[in-house]
């Protein structure tokens, strides 16, 4: 205390300049609106820039929690279209009168393979957060592949990039529909089978999921044509699709649940006894 005093004592002739100058200042600013004015735009300036520092601040720190903010968008958004049974392009859709048959959750890929012949992946998400086998993965992007197993807290994807990986795709444009395969050779083409000669192929027509499984909806993205031939002893072309996706960069991805898809089950194992 003793030293403020003395700090006070000494420096009294400057502090009294301060205090005189402060109060001058103050009264030069109340009666003329221009100085006052660009006080408070001064002010204004200062404390916007400081907010707004403030603000990157926090908004870099909340990414995580905002991009799964996002991911949960996304998912209710695949969901009310892939439900919609009516028009894919209205404006607008009220997802609390529909009744939706696929489930979507989000999940972050922790390990990727594309460079064997029977690649997976790993998400972190597992049997607790109701993943189970066979359900179908997708990213923003383009189809996936198809969960193989799980424990309670991951799974594990059979790649498209999985020389066993079988699964419905069709040409956009018509309703030709074949296999989609994968012969090893390249991360960045898969190969759609079984499409009859009569089909009207082009090269870069867009290949989609056909939806003739209760996996993957219809109209699910996958690739385009980069080349075709025609097998004359079987007359089913062979197409080359190139990927949507970039299978060597993967990280947040989609998985689709069928709720219907143990009635679908039951009533195709019935018909087949």
């Amino acid at each position: 205390m003793q030293q403020i005093v003395n700090f006070i004592i000494r420096n009294k002739t400057f502090l009294l300049f301060l205090l005189l100058f402060s109060v001058s200042l103050l009264f030069t600013i109340q009666s003329h609106s221009y100085h006052k004015s660009k006080f408070v735009n001064s002010a204004n300036f200062l404390s916007g820039g400081v907010y707004s520092a403030s603000n990157n601040i926090s908004d870099y720190f909340d990414l995580k929690e905002q991009n799964k903010i996002l991911q949960e968008e996304n998912n209710r958004l695949k969901s009310i279209l892939f439900n919609n049974e009516g028009e894919v392009d209205s404006v607008y859709v009220d997802s609390s009168t529909f009744n939706g048959r696929y489930k979507f959750t989000s999940a972050q890929v922790i390990k990727n393979s594309y460079t064997q012949n029977n690649n997976l992946l790993t998400i972190n998400k597992g049997a607790k957060d109701s993943i189970k086998q066979d359900l179908g993965v997708i990213t923003s992007k383009g189809i996936l592949g198809i969960i193989e197993d799980t424990n309670n807290n991951y799974a594990t994807v059979l790649s498209v990039l999985n020389t066993t990986s079988r699964i419905s795709a069709q040409l956009k444009k018509t309703n030709h529909f074949g296999s989609l395969t994968w012969n090893g050779l390249s991360e960045k083409y898969v190969q759609l089978t079984e499409i009859p000669e009569i089909a009207p192929v082009t090269k870069g027509d867009t290949i989609i999921t056909s939806g003739r499984s209760d996996i993957f909806p219809k109209g699910i993205p996958i690739g385009i044509v980069k080349d075709f031939k025609l097998d004359s002893a079987e007359n089913y072309y062979e197409i080359e699709v190139s990927l949507f996706n970039d299978m060597t960069n993967i990280e947040y991805v989609h998985i689709i649940e069928n709720e219907d898809a143990g009635i679908i089950k039951t009533l195709i194992d019935k018909a087949n006894e």
